[in-house]
């Protein structure tokens, strides 16, 4: 039986992930800021699905988080076999007009706290020749985006190092997966305040649907996804377009 270490568990994609995994028998460990949300999720998965589920209450805007998650799964007596890196928030607007304060912590947290956390699993995974990571990136990876530049930078981030440790694992029975969905049915529009912008009125998926996706392809090892048609040719478009036309339909979306 494998054991699933998931960020971000409480509410969005997290949630239907750690679902998804639990359905399928797998042990988990839930990792989230909000003890009693934590608590109130255990109870219901080991109830619904009748597998082993831990937690841990941790700020991944805190430096040495990843550590203290490691620490506190080694004194559980545990390793992990697939490590869900999807916490996550924003800080949208213009860019003079944001709180730094928000903004470094969400650099620490998509891309610090990501990064220290597979850091960290790898050597156990490579060691037993078996292990899957999937981060979750954004169609945001994929593009520059105007009045949202620090998330989508950040995004870029864990495209970027998904791809290249996926072609350094290549081997090792151990495979990294980036899936990258666009808007999303989850509180992360509404702690942005972007809930009622055009990218969040048009082809919003369900975090179930995504959840689903990431999963199908994190098992057969691939190296990134896209979820949704929709966002797929969002994807494409950025691709085959110039930025000088991107970047003011990017901003007219998370403005408009």
């Amino acid at each position: 039986m494998n054991t699933v270490l998931i960020t971000g568990t409480t509410s969005g994609i997290g949630k239907a992930f750690a679902e998804k995994f639990a359905n399928a028998g797998n042990n988990i460990i839930l990792v989230s800021r909000n003890k009693s949300k934590l608590q109130q999720q255990q109870i219901y998965l080991q109830s619904h699905y009748h597998v082993s589920v831990k937690y841990i209450s941790c700020d991944l805007s805190e430096v040495h988080a990843a550590n203290v998650i490691m620490d506190k799964i080694s004194s559980m007596g545990l390793s992990v076999d697939f490590l869900i890196n999807n916490a996550g928030f924003n800080e949208a607007g213009y860019f003079i007009d944001t709180s730094l304060e928000k903004e470094l912590d969400m650099i620490q947290v998509h891309i610090k706290a990501l990064t220290a956390l597979t850091k960290l699993v790898l050597p156990g995974m490579i060691a037993r020749r078996y292990g899957h990571i999937l981060n979750v990136g954004s169609t945001g990876s994929y593009m520059p985006c105007p009045c949202d530049a620090v998330y989508a930078a950040t995004k870029s981030y864990v495209l970027s190092f998904s791809n290249g440790l996926y072609q350094e694992l290549k081997g090792t029975g151990v495979t990294v997966t980036c899936l990258c969905p666009g808007a999303t049915e989850t509180l992360f529009a509404d702690k942005a305040d972007i809930s009622n912008t055009l990218l969040f009125k048009l082809f919003v998926m369900q975090p179930e649907t995504v959840a689903a996706i990431g999963y199908k392809n994190l098992l057969k090892g691939k190296r990134t996804v896209t979820a949704g048609l929709y966002n797929k040719l969002l994807v494409l478009s950025a691709k085959l377009l110039p930025t000088a036309i991107i970047n003011p339909i990017a901003q007219w979306m998370v403005r408009s």
